[in-house]
């Protein structure tokens, strides 16, 4: 990290005047290709898999106060306090499933959390619990090159190796907070049809790591998964431990009944599970930890409850108060409850009256508007901005790693000339 001697006003305005006038590519693409094939172990595997995701990567990177880090990391940390409080947890588990209730022990396998950054600094607007492309971003981040002495400068923390061991140190954590000694033998990487999911590359860097550290590693199909005499089984294989990126939160789908029994059973360490979910990622959660007076309630103390004046806020939408959330829509984003990613996602001042009646009726939450920030790249010769968000990749309230996304429309998408992910500098 490059510390600006003098103030954090410089540092913002370095950051700032990096992400409108550098124009620099960084990004070695032939390093990265060779990279891919290297940690694949697999020959022209990065040909292969990046031909059909022209826009994965962005060719820029994103340029970060220092001051602004330790805003969001701040921020991180007072969401994990406030999820450890007994009043709030009974509260975001009164309206939790009956499968989310348990805690079996893991805290939860790469935290995401996401923000925009504006005038008045870091805006908290999700947390995820499956948040995707850390592993990706891990690879990118040593395949950058240095363009000026500020860039060479902050790439010497962009390429801090600690990921890796982090990574492994992690998942032997939440399986030791479960089983209490040892380490798991054997972790399935398990998606919805993993082969077909944009970033499946990043599930084949996930095993590779796993394998060179001596853990048997296996990437597979939920609905292949057998649980019988205890044990939940991939391919005859006893699995140990399971690293979810499903996005079927509650594994309440056919398709999944397997791996609801196994983990309702203990028989299987999943991580991130549905408790992990319901105390971090539920949208409705964002209503409390965006209510100073909850807050206090709970018994969160006044610092940390200044640090979540971040966090929009946000308020659930009921037929009783549609109304009103109707005049003030403009200023508003629309969230459904049970969805993820950007799905179903309305910016209030382009909601038409079809859309609102299905809002009104419920299941969603309004957050008030945080605009995301802004990196100017060059497309065909011309200055053209991207709208930008950045992403803290976290474990036990730790930061693993830091990305930015950098897009066109009116969410993240991986379908923007000179958009997709971007190595964050911090300056």
């Amino acid at each position: 990290m490059l510390k600006v001697p003098g103030a954090v006003d410089l540092s913002t305005s370095l950051s700032t005047r990096l992400n409108r006038k550098c124009f620099c590519i960084t990004l070695d693409r032939t390093a990265l290709w060779a990279a891919l094939d290297r940690e694949a172990g697999e020959p022209g595997f990065s040909e292969i898999l990046m031909a059909s995701r022209p826009h994965l990567f962005s060719n820029v990177p994103v340029f970060l106060a220092a001051s602004a880090l330790d805003e969001m990391q701040a921020i991180v940390v007072a969401v994990e306090a406030a999820a450890g409080l007994e009043g709030y947890r009974d509260a975001v588990l009164s309206w939790a499933p009956e499968i989310a209730q348990r805690n079996f022990g893991p805290v939860g396998a790469l935290m995401g959390y996401d923000f925009h950054l504006d005038d008045e600094g870091p805006k908290l607007i999700e947390v995820n619990t499956n948040a995707g492309g850390a592993f990706l971003n891990a690879l990118l981040a040593r395949a950058q090159k240095a363009c000026c002495s500020e860039v060479d400068r902050a790439l010497i923390g962009a390429r801090d190796d600690h990921f890796e061991t982090s990574i492994v140190a992690m998942l032997e954590n939440e399986w030791r907070s479960q089983r209490g000694v040892g380490s798991p033998r054997r972790i399935a990487i398990i998606d919805d049809q993993p082969e077909e999911q944009y970033l499946y590359p990043e599930f084949v860097l996930a095993k590779r790591l796993l394998l060179r550290h001596g853990i048997e590693a296996t990437i597979g199909d939920a609905s292949e998964l057998k649980y019988d005499g205890g044990r939940l089984r991939l391919d005859g294989q006893e699995i140990d431990l399971v690293y979810n990126r499903l996005v079927d939160f509650t594994l309440e789908r056919p398709e999944h009944a397997a791996l609801r029994a196994a983990y309702q059973s203990g028989a299987v360490v999943v991580t991130p599970n549905p408790h992990n979910h319901a105390l971090f990622s539920s949208k409705r959660n964002l209503a409390l930890l965006s209510d100073p007076a909850a807050l206090e309630a709970f018994g969160l103390s006044l610092e940390v409850r200044s640090r979540l004046a971040g966090i929009p806020r946000t308020t659930l939408v009921t037929p009783d108060n549609s109304d009103a959330a109707w005049q003030s829509r403009k200023g508003m984003f629309f969230k459904p409850l049970s969805g993820h990613g950007s799905k179903a996602v309305y910016r209030g001042d382009k909601v038409t009256k079809g859309v609102w009646a299905e809002i009104a009726r419920g299941g969603y939450v309004a957050q008030a508007f945080a605009a995301p920030g802004q990196r100017m790249i060059e497309i065909d010769g011309a200055p053209t901005p991207r709208k930008m968000d950045v992403r803290l990749y976290t474990y036990d309230g730790q930061m693993l790693l830091a990305a930015a996304r950098l897009y066109q429309g009116q969410t993240t998408n991986f379908r923007t000339p000179g958009g997709g992910f971007a190595p964050v500098l911090v300056i």
